[in-house]
Order: C-alpha cells, then structure tokens, then sequence
C-alpha cells in the first residue's frame, strides 16, 4: 500500500531534528519570544491536526500555547520537619501540561470549544501544544452534521470537564477491562465502592 503525504510528515515529526539551525530549533526560539497564546494561520503538524478533527474551514482556528515544563519540586527547608516530612521530590499536578494548556486557552477565547490538541515542540522550559477552537456558533459549523454536536448544551466548556483527548487519558478513560474497574463512569462516582 503506498503512503499518502500525511504518512510522510508524521513520520518526520515521530523525530524532529533538533540540532542547531535545524528548522525546528529556530521555531523554537521564535515561539519563546512570542506571546502565550497566539492564534495561527495554520497548524504545524497537518498530519496530527487532521486525525484530531482539525478542518480547514471557516469556524475552527488553531492557537499555539506554552505552558511550563518540569516538576512540581520545592526549595529544602531547614527546620522544622523530619525529614520524610519536607515534601520536596515526588510532587506531582494531578493534570498533564497538556491539559493546563488547553484549559488556559478555553479561558483566552470564551466563544469558542476546544476540540482537541497536540504537542508541537519543547524546550528547557516549556512544553508548546498547538490547541484547535470550533466556534458553535458559526453557520458552517451548525450545518455540519459530523460537528455540530459541538453545539449543543451538553458540549459547553467540555475542556474543563475533561472530554478532550487530554483529559480523558487524564482521567484513565483510554483503558479497559483489569485495573480499570472503577475509572468509569467516573472517579468520584466510583468513590467508596467495592471495599
């Protein structure tokens, strides 16, 4: 079977060259320089944006997000603590960055969903996600039938629910079966059950 264009460019991005004066390093030190959250043009990686709902139509647009990277580590203290007390290493967000990212975007655009994201680079200090809005509102995206549930009550702020795909591998929903029991059909609705 032949590989289309899109085969050809995630199999680029599966490992980015990063030496200097790659292209991908001078995107980086560009992204450094730019603003938090900028709105693009269009998205860097096609291949990815497209398998995560991504169309290029009126009513969708893309914005790139930084949002720092590293542990959650904190300065020693002197006194005070035994030390199996000090809580220093180990310390960890209960979110992915990922999903910090696309909460922190929903925030900037109130008029739009976020559908969906995808990582498009790091550096020493920060991850850079590029995160796809729908607005539900626009005409070419309420008479699309394969989007326009997008427009409905029960998909309003979605993103702070934890329905992206983000978010559900951050509630455990992207596994079955054992050692899975009490992921579905939530966390806290399975509190408390089966002891």
């Amino acid at each position: 079977m032949t590989k289309s264009v899109y085969d050809y460019v995630r199999d680029q991005w599966k490992k980015p060259d990063v030496s200097f004066k790659s292209p991908q390093q001078q995107r980086l030190i560009e992204w450094r320089n730019e603003e938090n959250f900028k709105r693009i043009d269009r998205p860097t990686r096609i291949d990815r944006a497209r398998s995560v709902g991504y169309k290029a139509k009126q009513g969708y647009i893309i914005v790139r997000a930084r949002v720092r990277r590293g542990g959650l580590r904190k300065f020693t203290i002197k006194a005070g603590r035994k030390p199996a007390a000090k809580g220093i290493s180990k310390i960890t967000a209960a979110k992915s960055t990922q999903r910090i990212a696309e909460e922190r975007t929903a925030k900037r655009f109130p008029n739009m969903e976020v559908l969906n994201s995808y990582w498009v680079g790091e550096d020493g200090k920060h991850h850079f996600y590029e995160i796809i809005l729908v607005d539900p509102f626009h005409p070419s995206v309420s008479n699309d039938p394969k989007i326009n549930w997008i427009c409905n009550k029960s998909s309003k702020r979605r993103v702070l629910r934890g329905k992206t795909s983000a978010g559900q591998k951050g509630r455990g929903l992207m596994y079955k079966g054992r050692g899975a029991e009490k992921v579905r059909p939530s966390i806290r609705a399975n509190k408390g059950r089966g002891k």
